[in-house]
């Protein structure tokens, strides 16, 4: 008897009558959450999206015109065998989540995809007129600086610039 990894797997039109997508998916709507965020338009919105792009297994992607944030982290109840151990007692959003419109037999398919923080300052660079230059404060703030020098430690005071 083959186990359900080493089977072939049917297309979603394949299935026969009463037969669940989940009996012969890899879990892949387990493996990731995308959530919508607002459109960037500014220099600092594309600076936060270059943040979330920077801690890795994180994208985003455009579908039509919205833009998305996607993570890629299994979720925690996903059992080897890839069904849900909680199944009886998951969160709202998985049981509301059906075989209609999951992506057993899809792959991905964006608008603009973007996977590190270098893809989209590029992007913004193209977009966006250029970054306003930040000028030093005349009279900016006095900040410490710490020199050590054997046991002692001095601190003189610096202009900002």
């Amino acid at each position: 008897m083959k186990s359900r990894r080493s089977r072939i797997r049917p297309r979603r039109d394949e299935l026969k009558a009463g037969e669940c997508l989940c009996d012969h998916c890899v879990g892949k709507c387990c493996r990731y959450f995308s959530l919508p965020i607002d459109t960037p338009t500014t220099w600092d919105d594309f600076d936060s999206i270059r943040w979330y792009l920077a801690h890795g297994q994180t994208l985003i992607y455009t579908v039509e015109e919205q833009w998305y944030l996607l993570v890629m982290t299994k979720c925690n109840y996903l059992a080897a065998d890839n069904r849900c151990r909680i199944y009886h007692n998951r969160p709202k959003i998985c049981s509301e989540y059906t075989t209609a419109e999951c992506e057993y037999d899809d792959e991905w398919s964006f608008t603009k995809c973007f996977e590190t923080p270098e893809q989209i300052w590029e992007y913004a660079e193209a977009l966006l007129p250029p970054r306003p230059r930040r000028r030093p404060a005349a009279a900016g703030p006095l900040l410490p600086v710490i020199q050590t020098g054997g046991e002692i430690a001095t601190v003189t005071p610096r202009r900002l610039t």
